[in-house]
């Protein structure tokens, strides 16, 4: 195993489960913080805009996923997961912020 396809792998983890949050809502229509808006991931961005950056985190986390290291991807995967849980969370519960 190649330290680079551990490397890759655990990306491809970290930007397939970024992908989730943004593409459900974004195709359930409705606003969710994204990096485009300000401030950044507090704020809430448009439903397409959502689908659009939920879309190419998924593409580019499977072209990452090419010689697949399971170990590093459910690392990135479940960091990503993690991190993701605590941050929204402090944000719900602060309420979104309107642009």
């Amino acid at each position: 195993m190649l330290v680079i396809h551990f490397i890759l792998s655990g990306l491809a983890g970290v930007l397939i489960c970024n992908s989730i949050p943004h593409l459900t809502a974004g195709l359930r229509g409705e606003e969710f913080p994204s990096p485009f808006s300000e401030p950044r991931g507090v704020a809430l961005s448009s439903p397409e805009l959502n689908v659009l950056w939920g879309a190419a985190n998924l593409f580019i986390g499977l072209l990452l996923f090419r010689s697949p290291v399971w170990l590093g991807f459910i690392i990135g995967f479940g960091g990503a997961g993690w991190y993701l849980a605590k941050h929204f969370g402090k944000v719900r519960a602060a309420g979104f912020k309107k642009p």
